[in-house]
């Protein structure tokens, strides 16, 4: 599915039309979903992260390949428990968030030099609103966010030489099958 028309835009329509009932039956059965990037375009889109968010072409309107610092906000988010400060690459065009309110599930924040969110390039890599990187449904199961954790799952993975344990992007991934395991 292309992004001629706008990422993650034909995949979404093809779920709210073709496939609706299915997606719900899944998130019924007390699963877990992650969107990475157009993945998270389609949640985005196709509504499973609420009505009131949408994501929109970089503020400097180019392509962001590289990594970026992260905060995780407290949440139910079953995907980030136990991580605070992160690292993480990125590589789109299209993924500044833009919300409607404040009332969304904000989950990861880009952060500055000094660890504090920010709307400041090249911080915050696309302009998203709120310094939102990444956000989560109420239940704390559905979880999207525009930076790559599957390319940080192994140390040779990171720009410099990694010496903190297990890298981030595993981190996330390892959380999600904890859980399932718990909740067989």
């Amino acid at each position: 599915y292309g992004d001629s028309i706008s990422s993650g835009k034909i995949l979404s329509v093809y779920i709210k039309e073709f496939i609706r009932e299915t997606v719900f039956d899944f998130l019924e059965r007390n699963t877990l979903v992650l969107g990475i990037c157009n993945g998270f375009q389609v949640l985005v889109k196709s509504g499973l992260l609420g009505q009131r968010i949408t994501l929109t072409e970089n503020a400097n309107g180019r392509f962001e390949d590289r990594w970026v610092r992260l905060k995780t906000i407290d949440s139910r988010c079953i995907f980030t428990k136990g991580l605070d400060i992160i690292e993480l690459p990125v590589a789109h065009r299209e993924g500044r968030v833009v919300v409607k309110d404040s009332s969304v599930n904000k989950v990861l924040a880009y952060i500055d030099g000094q660890d504090k969110p920010t709307m400041e390039y090249p911080y915050n890599p696309n302009g998203s609103i709120d310094a939102i990187a990444g956000i989560c449904d109420d239940t704390g199961r559905i979880f999207g966010l525009m930076p790559h954790p599957e390319r940080f799952c192994l140390p040779d993975q990171y720009p410099r030489i990694w010496k903190n344990g297990i890298p981030y992007g595993m981190r996330i991934i390892k959380n999600a099958v904890d859980w399932v395991k718990n909740h067989k």
